[in-house]
Formats: structure tokens, sequence, C-alpha cells
């Protein structure tokens, strides 16, 4: 038995002695060719993301707001954010944004609108699979 431990490497020796060159590396520290580190790079597109300028609509909700003959002016986009940034701030993550007689269903996390709809093609006035409303 004792032969055996001496004649082969562990895991960790074989890994430092081929794959490091006897370094233990830190892959955080690596940089890219631009001299950026893992770590810059994911706070630069971290802060990018949070700096979005609004809320995006998925398709299917471009496709609602088509085929609803629904169209949103400036002013009704900034509500629409406003609202948006309102039910973050509560740590609500799917949104019911009601403005002007038009729900949104909003995806807080991801600032996505997922669906909207009007008053007058809403039957029932029943909204399910959100956990807040914002009225704007």
């Amino acid at each position: 038995m004792d032969r055996l431990q001496n004649s082969f490497m562990s895991i960790e020796q074989v890994k430092d002695a081929y794959l490091n060159n006897g370094k233990k590396s830190n892959w955080q520290n690596v940089t890219t060719e631009q001299g950026l580190s893992f770590r810059e790079i994911l706070e630069k597109t971290s802060s990018a993301k949070e700096n979005l300028p609004g809320v995006i609509f998925s398709k299917h909700a471009n496709e609602r707001l088509a085929s609803r003959n629904i169209n949103l002016n400036d002013d009704q986009m900034n509500r629409l954010n406003k609202g948006v940034m309102q039910a973050k701030e509560k740590s609500i993550n799917e949104s019911l944004v009601m403005m002007d007689n038009i729900a949104f269903i909003v995806n807080v996390k991801n600032n996505t609108v997922i669906t909207a709809m009007d008053q007058e093609n809403n039957d029932s006035n029943v909204f399910t699979n959100i956990d807040g409303a914002v009225i704007v």
C-alpha cells in the first residue's frame, strides 16, 4: 500500500504540475487583451444594465400593442418607467402597472413589459401571476 501512495500523484499535484505550471492562479485577476480583468468586465456590464433608458417590450407585448391599436406617447412612456421604478423600489417582481385605462404586466427585474391591454379589450378585469400593482 505504501508503494501505491508513492507512485501516483494526486489530482491536485497533476493539476498544479501540468495545468498551472506549478503556480496557482487567481482567475478573477486574469486580464484580457485590452488589459481588463474579469471583475472589471463584470462590474462594467452590471452597471450598464442598471443604466438602461427604460422599459423594453417583449415580442408578445409589441404584438398586443399593435393588435389592440395602443400607441404610447412620450409622457405615457415616462409614466410607465416611473411606475416600474416604483415597483422596483417596493421589491415587486411581477407588477401590474395601470395607466390611462391601459394595463401593463411587467417583469420588474428584467425591466420588460410582458403584455398590455386596454380596458375595452379586457372582458374579465382579472390579472394573475402578479405580486403587486402600481397605478400611475
